[in-house]
């Protein structure tokens, strides 16, 4: 059995694109897994312990659970890690820390959202929440518009949004700008990113200030319940992660991201569409990703 550690992971100098083409791989296989629904416990308030088994098809022949926790005063208040199997013998092949797997490929699976919600002239972006999510986010989406040039927003917190201009200061196609009041963040963004953890009610009171075409992707679900009964489409990775939302039931249309990825569904149908786009994260994607790296360093 072997112990992978974030530095063994970092010597993988894995790419980003990669890391958006292996969540891509991830979806379109997700129909010959057993992908159990995540399952919660919370020692108190918003803190918990998350449960994420994935059973990968037999030609790879292994299967993963990771285990997340989220503890307000712990740094980073998010860590995890998985068990990986050889499903064809039972042996327990590595125990992986995910903490780099799980900023990674939810940054990916956001990125490839967007790309693949965004209206077509999308060009003003909002993010809220500058931690390790975001940073993963704004990697693999900057890294993925290459040719294109990308006008952020960064709602200021403490000195996040300072310290993220800093360190992309040497991407050529990105300007930020740091908005202080929410209002004037979303006003008029084509597409905002929230990575915020935790969230005591909206985000954004009045949903009318998000504009026609707009795409949301609140990659934690928190705060933009007011938007799930308005707009015009929502998809999620995963039915089961999203079922059991309050309005689930009054989504005027709802579809599963793999189905827009494999042609079987159209995601925008115009540039006046409004889409939230629940990109939860799914256990497929970080035992995919330990298989890889498993792969690899062996």
């Amino acid at each position: 059995m072997k112990l992978i550690t974030n530095k063994d992971i970092a010597s993988l100098n894995i790419s980003p694109i990669d890391c958006i083409n292996w969540v891509r791989e991830a979806f379109e296989m997700k129909s010959e897994c057993q992908l159990p629904a995540k399952m919660s416990v919370h020692p108190t308030g918003n803190d918990f312990f998350t449960t994420m088994p994935c059973l990968l098809p037999k030609n790879i022949g292994r299967f993963g659970c990771k285990v997340v926790s989220r503890i307000v005063g712990r740094l980073p208040s998010l860590k995890s890690d998985l068990m990986l199997f050889d499903s064809t013998t039972g042996e327990l092949l590595s125990i992986v820390n995910c903490d780099w797997i799980t900023a990674m490929r939810t940054g990916a699976v956001a990125a490839l959202a967007i790309k693949t919600f965004r209206n077509s002239q999308a060009s003003n972006y909002a993010f809220i929440g500058l931690g390790s999510t975001a940073r993963a986010t704004l990697t693999c989406l900057l890294e993925s518009c290459a040719d294109e040039h990308l006008d952020i927003r960064l709602f200021k917190y403490k000195d996040q949004a300072e310290k993220i201009v800093a360190e992309y200061s040497h991407y050529s196609n990105v300007s930020f700008k740091i908005i202080d009041n929410i209002a004037d963040l979303v006003n008029n963004a084509d597409v905002v990113v929230s990575c915020i953890t935790d969230a005591n009610g909206l985000l954004v009171e009045d949903e009318n200030l998000f504009k026609p075409g707009v795409l949301i992707v609140p990659v934690h679900t928190r705060g933009f319940q007011n938007c799930d009964t308005t707009f015009d489409k929502v998809f999620a990775d995963d039915t089961d992660h999203v079922k059991g939302f309050k309005y689930f039931s009054e989504f005027k249309e709802f579809h599963q991201i793999e189905e827009v990825l494999k042609g079987e569904v159209i995601g925008r149908t115009s540039d006046s569409e409004r889409i939230l786009s629940y990109n939860i994260g799914l256990g497929l994607h970080d035992v995919l990703y330990a298989s890889r790296i498993y792969d690899m360093l062996k």
